[in-house]
């Protein structure tokens, strides 16, 4: 008897949908990046859209609803976990490292870096099993093409952020 509720319990839940297509989900990751430091500014919101559409392959009506979509449930959202588990079920590693340029890109449009945001992309990182090498390496390569300036380890402490 427990077996066959034990069987019938595991089939349900392997049918069951996921909460979030893997769009929505990066969607929403990218978002959570725009809205970290509580204030959005236009190129943020632009490098949104110019990441999102070359992470996700969707045309540019789905790309409108994607945008405001991922925005919504990011907003609904009480942890990063949901999202970051679709990704962690269908991309790569190599895809997981992209979706972390593309929030370093997003962090880097308005030319300064928030705590917030870095932590925010820390925080996704690691609940992506992207290791802090990358991480790190994937910060400076951004920032040395974003800003045009190799990153030393002052900069910030010096100038501010």
């Amino acid at each position: 008897m427990l077996k066959s509720f034990l069987k019938l319990f595991e089939e349900s839940h392997n049918k069951a949908k996921p909460a979030y297509t893997i769009e929505l989900a990066t969607a929403a990751l990218l978002s959570e990046l725009v809205n970290a430091d509580n204030q959005v500014t236009q190129t943020e919101k632009d490098e949104y859209k110019k990441q999102l559409k070359r992470l996700v392959n969707v045309d540019d009506e789905a790309i409108a609803l994607l945008l405001e979509q991922g925005q919504e449930t990011a907003d609904d959202a009480v942890d990063l976990v949901h999202f970051t588990q679709v990704l962690n079920k269908h991309y790569s590693a190599d895809e997981k490292v992209s979706v972390i340029k593309s929030l370093w890109a997003i962090a880097y449009a308005d030319e300064s870096l928030a705590p917030l945001e870095e932590s925010t992309i820390r925080q996704i990182a690691d609940l992506l099993y992207v290791p802090h090498s990358q991480f790190i390496k994937t910060k400076l390569e951004i920032a040395e093409v974003l800003i045009g300036t190799a990153m030393d380890p002052f900069h910030w402490r010096r100038n501010g952020p």
